[in-house]
């Protein structure tokens, strides 16, 4: 399994927004929230769609969602990191 990747960052021209993907072997993935920035909309929007998406059999949930873990710092404990499991999805053109 090839488990290189780069981790990009976009600027929304005209804004200080930035949307965050990771690609790897010619794939874009992006976070629900990240998707939903992308589109001007909010995450729970983006999972309405997905999620329909899904249950209609348009898309195989296993073959266009991975699980990666994120490392933060901890919030309560200075000097601690957390690792978080999210989940990023492969851009549709």
């Amino acid at each position: 399994m090839n488990k290189e990747f780069d981790f990009l960052i976009y600027n929304i021209e005209n804004t200080e927004e930035r949307i965050q993907v990771i690609l790897k072997e010619d794939t874009i993935w992006l976070t629900q929230k990240a998707m939903g920035e992308l589109f001007g909309v909010n995450s729970p929007v983006i999972s309405k769609h997905l999620k329909n998406i899904f249950l209609e059999g348009e898309l195989d949930e296993n073959m266009v969602v991975s699980i990666l873990e994120n490392t933060t710092q901890h919030g309560a404990i200075m000097g601690k990191t957390q690792t978080k499991k999210v989940k990023f999805i492969i851009s549709m053109q």
